[in-house]
């Protein structure tokens, strides 16, 4: 369920199904760096400006899906203008900054975005650039991410399908919600 909180800078209502928090796997495949499931939880939330902000943890999983070590994390703002371009700002822990530009697709919750600047410290692996896909399908957020070095062309390396987190807290208020008028049992609801 896509809700759209009364406090929402109104520029970011086309984003609103991204708000949340998310969790779930995926897949990490790259030449040079170790093939490995890996568990993922984002978080877009906003303070009423005109920007979301995101924060994606990551972490390689073993056969049984324990955690066995962090994989990657990020930190970013994301931003709409009128004509649905999409900005965003994002900076890793292995010391990339990033500038995205893109787009949301027309008439569906779809993000294309490409990198149009990157910068890197003196300890971060080669990198120049990527792409990214995130899509809002059936309630639940899934993204494929590309990358490329200098020595490996453009290619997919990550990609994770991710269900809302849902509170208690967020139960009981949609439980409040609910008409006074609701069939007793659960079976006469459904007829």
């Amino acid at each position: 369920m896509i809700e759209i909180p009364s406090d929402l800078h109104k520029d970011l209502v086309p984003l609103a199904f991204l708000l949340g928090n998310w969790a779930g796997a995926g897949v990490h495949d790259f030449p040079g760096s170790e093939k490995c499931n890996f568990g993922q939880e984002v978080a877009f939330t906003h303070d009423g400006r005109d920007f979301l902000e995101y924060r994606s943890h990551s972490w390689v999983l073993d056969k049984d899906g324990n955690k066995v070590r962090p994989l990657e994390s990020e930190h970013g703002f994301w931003r709409i203008d009128a004509e649905r371009k999409v900005e965003v700002t994002m900076t890793r822990d292995d010391g990339v900054i990033e500038i995205w530009y893109g787009e949301l697709a027309d008439k569906k919750p779809q993000i294309d975005l490409v990198t149009d600047a990157v910068a890197r410290t003196a300890a971060s692996q080669p990198y120049t650039g990527g792409k990214r896909l995130y899509g809002y399908v059936k309630s639940d957020l899934m993204w494929v991410g590309e990358k490329q070095t200098p020595d490996v062309e453009l290619r997919p390396y990550m990609s994770a399908h991710l269900k809302k987190v849902v509170t208690p807290e967020e139960v009981e208020r949609w439980a409040k919600a609910l008409p006074d008028d609701m069939p007793d049992d659960g079976i006469a609801f459904f007829k």
